[in-house]
């Protein structure tokens, strides 16, 4: 069985406010299982101006199996960190429940060993919780709890559902003949297969322009997403337009300014956010400014670039690109024009008649990064103040494809698309292996496996474990309210599909995953209809409009319009706290959990059965025993129990006096809501 162990997040149920303002006085509370320890002192170690602080918590009373353990503190710091200090009473503990779960996962992540080395006593034995779990030795400030004394996101983002659309690729409207062909495209049919080798990888044009996708918006509201992000949409010479040549218009291509005002409108109508896509690090060669820089060193904009030559005519681009010159932003007047103030291109589209609720910032990792000047805070904060002036119910999403966490503090981004805490893992565990050789930029055939650019081999083989291990380990360092705007995409339009290496089976497992831990699930616009594509360029795929009723493409869209709904209806999914229940090889359990809902998650490749603890999910259960002939999907425990939400495969729940016990068949997602979690209020 497995044993349980403290628990702390950065939820209501733990923190009395995600919003403090500095000097103001926070709740914090600790839940620990019922007969661990004994406890003889539990405390809170606060680390403000750096420079560490104790408070001493209360026991306030037991519930459902739980002593809750309470204390104040005032914070001091935008950024306040806090762990917790459990010391027990005497050397008895060691062959307790601490013990027996050393090896276990809390409710962050795996706990440390925790008994005595030889010949040293257990008597005041300590443990440290923080956000990577339970330790026996002093952990890391970075992995601290954090309250966050900074304007936070719009509480609509935590609770939204992203949809991910690249114009050219999503739809053609009834103008889209109209509109006139420039000299770098090459044009493509509909139906025409995505050409990965240049120019064409970069060229090909297939003419989706923005009415296209006001023609669809019904299909977003009938999948469920809250949110439309759109890959740039400013005027530039490929199909990406991550090489804009202006930031202050709307590609003709796509039906200029009058079409953006139209489909944001629509989208507004439906219910639906829309956010633009900002190329902060770069620019195109083509650009307007950059132009007027080129060759001319006392132009106004001699300095928007890095210039390496007194000529202004050699110059660096975006990891050696010469069609993407990167901004200096030491540039006083480009922070002006580009991101400081009601009249800068960030204001611009913010404010009317366009209205986007806010951006998604490519490359913001290497932003202002260059060399021995790193201006990264300086940009990201700039650009959120004129966000907070212009209209401050929008969000700001970073680019950072990898460990994200020393920028997502809280000073400015709301969240991040970032793979290592959910999309690589995920495809660690459940893609499988295959022919996943892709054809290169220059038409040559790589043998090596595509995995986010690295070059590791092909698709790592990981366990439920390894991804339970790195969820925590990219996380732990993330201030809660910042993760819950963290970005959960199965794949992206920088990134081979998902599907191409999971088989069908898989895919609800996946995006069980994504709805249901913390964060903003993706879908990028063809993963409900089920479409493959070997890498970045290859995964850029037009929509199958009309097929929707195919028996190969109506299961998956059943799939996401079942998940994105349950993701919608249970606010719990959104803000609820995170609790690991049990960890195999090749399974994951765990709640997501709120004073109002407790919602369990079971998620097996391989066949599971597993009991747990009676007080597992911190909420009084009828006892009942299981029954042999249980219907697939019945969950046993009374009227306090219900039959999953969604379900795929086979998987039972039954509650007895001897614990929870659950079992799923191979391929088994099983998702139950629960009442919530019971606590003592002082």
């Amino acid at each position: 069985m497995d044993a349980l162990l403290p628990h702390h997040d950065g939820s209501a149920l733990h923190v009395s406010t995600q919003t403090p303002a500095l000097g103001d006085t926070v709740t914090l509370r600790l839940r620990v299982p019922v007969g661990y320890g004994p406890l003889k002192a539990v405390r809170v170690r606060e680390n403000p101006d750096h420079e560490p602080r104790w408070t001493d918590a209360r026991l306030t009373g037991t519930a459902a199996g739980w002593d809750w353990w309470q204390a104040e503190v005032v914070v001091e710091n935008p950024r306040h960190g806090y762990r917790w200090l459990l010391v027990h009473e005497d050397a008895a503990a060691a062959d307790g429940p601490a013990a027996a779960g050393a090896a276990a996962t809390s409710g962050q992540g795996t706990a440390a060993g925790t008994t005595a080395p030889a010949g040293r006593s257990n008597a005041g034995r300590i443990e440290w919780l923080n956000q990577s779990g339970l330790h026996s030795v002093e952990t890391l400030d970075a992995e601290d709890f954090a309250l966050l004394a900074t304007p936070a996101a719009p509480e609509w983002l935590a609770e939204t559902v992203m949809y991910q659309v690249f114009p050219d690729r999503f739809a053609r409207s009834s103008a889209a003949d109209s509109h006139d062909k420039p000299e770098w495209a090459i044009a493509a049919r509909w139906d025409e297969p995505v050409d990965p080798v240049l120019p064409g990888r970069s060229k090909q044009f297939y003419g989706g322009d923005l009415d296209g996708i006001t023609e669809h918006l019904d299909h977003l509201t009938d999948l469920g997403v809250t949110m439309l992000y759109l890959t740039p949409i400013f005027p530039a010479r490929s199909n990406h337009r991550y090489d804009a040549s202006s930031f202050v218009d709307v590609d003709e291509l796509l039906g200029g300014r009058e079409a953006l005002i139209r489909l944001v409108g629509e989208a507004h109508a439906r219910g639906l956010k829309v956010i633009g896509d900002l190329t902060t690090n770069h620019s195109g060669d083509g650009h307007e400014w950059f132009q007027a820089a080129l060759g001319k060193p006392d132009a106004p904009e001699g300095d928007f670039y890095y210039f390496t030559n007194d000529e202004h005519t050699e110059y660096v681009g975006w990891l050696g690109t010469p069609s993407l010159p990167k901004f200096n932003w030491n540039s006083t007047e480009l922070r002006r024009r580009f991101i400081e103030g009601p009249d800068s291109v960030v204001a611009h589209w913010l404010k009317e008649p366009y209205n986007f609720d806010g951006w998604r910032v490519d490359v913001a990792n290497m932003t202002g990064r260059m060399g021995a000047e790193d201006l990264n805070e300086e940009v990201r904060q700039i650009t959120r103040r004129t966000m907070e002036a212009v209209n401050p119910d929008t969000v700001l999403l970073a680019e950072s494809t990898n460990d994200a966490a020393s920028d997502l503090q809280g000073d400015a981004w709301h969240g991040a698309m970032t793979y290592p805490s959910f999309t690589r893992p995920v495809w660690g565990w459940l893609t499988e292996p295959g022919d996943t050789s892709h054809v290169t930029a220059d038409g040559s055939i790589d043998p090596e496996a595509w995995f986010f650019g690295q070059p590791i081999g092909g698709i790592p083989n990981y366990s439920a474990r390894d991804f339970a291990e790195m969820t925590v380990r990219f996380t732990a360092s993330i201030p809660w309210r910042i993760r819950l705007g963290n970005m959960n995409p199965l794949d992206t339009h920088d990134t081979a599909r998902f599907r191409t290496h999971a088989p069908a089976d898989n895919v609800p497992l996946a995006l069980a995953l994504s709805v249901t831990l913390p964060g903003v699930p993706v879908v990028f616009a063809g993963d409900e209809f089920g479409l493959s594509g070997d890498d970045g360029e290859m995964s850029r795929t037009p929509i199958p409009w009309g097929t929707e009723t195919d028996p190969a493409v109506a299961p998956t869209l059943d799939v996401y319009r079942q998940l994105i709904a349950l993701r919608r209806e249970l606010p719990t999914l959104s803000h609820g706290g995170l609790r690991w229940l049990h960890v195999a090889d090749d399974a994951l359990v765990f709640v997501r959990e709120d004073a109002d809902a407790t919602v369990l998650v079971v998620v097996a490749r391989s066949p599971l059965t597993v009991t747990l603890p009676a007080n597992a999910l911190g909420v009084e259960l009828a006892a009942t025993a299981a029954s042999d002939g249980a219907a697939s999907g019945h969950a046993s425990g009374g009227a306090d129990a219900a039959s999953p939400a969604f379900l795929s495969g086979d998987a039972t729940l039954a509650s007895a006096a001897a614990g929870l016990t659950l079992s799923a068949a191979a391929r088994t997602c099983a998702i139950w809501i629960l009442p919530g979690v019971e606590y003592p209020v002082d």
